[in-house]
């Protein structure tokens, strides 16, 4: 952090960065409680449609324990019971067995925040100890990337593994 405030260009410069960091802190505490280990955020500029606008997402890995149950139970189960999942897609990966849905939020209009849809891509993949499963989700406000940004997540569960790269299991 040091460098990064030591090239701010005034003390209210300075003093802006740190709010912001501690507002980062704030929600990535409020996420850690909600059993995510990790999180990401994106931001690139949209290739496809030629727009000036970035495309911001997150992404998030959060483990969820489950009743214990086979995996493939556990994987339908877990978007079957889910309000508002669609587009729900059932794989079998070199990991086990997943899901894949997604969901569209809409906050409702406040002055802070534009009213913008916010489409999640989950992936819900069970461990093989069937008592847990790691839930991947792709979030972002660039709902016409749907296909896209659903491929994104697609690739990157079926590089998932439950083994420690030093061969222990996770």
């Amino acid at each position: 952090m040091a460098p990064l405030l030591a090239a701010a260009t005034s003390e209210a410069t300075r003093q802006q960065f740190i709010a912001l960091v501690a507002s980062g802190q704030q929600m990535l505490a409020a996420l850690r409680e909600f059993g995510t280990v990790h999180c990401s955020v994106g931001m690139h500029r949209d290739d496809i449609g030629g727009g000036s606008r970035p495309l911001l997402s997150l992404f998030s890995i959060v483990w969820r324990v489950t009743a214990p149950a086979p995996r493939a139970a556990t994987a339908a189960r877990a978007v079957t019971g889910a309000v508002g999942h669609s587009r729900i897609e059932y794989l079998e990966l070199p990991s086990g067995p997943a899901t894949l849905s997604e969901t569209i939020f809409t906050p409702p209009p406040t002055p802070a925040l534009p009213p913008l849809p916010l489409l999640q891509i989950h992936a819900h993949l069970p461990h093989p100890d069937c008592k847990r499963m790691a839930v991947l989700a792709l979030s972002t406000v660039a709902v016409a990337r749907r296909g896209e940004y659903r491929g994104i997540l697609r690739q990157v569960v079926e590089t998932v593994r439950f083994e420690d790269p030093m061969g222990k299991r996770a």
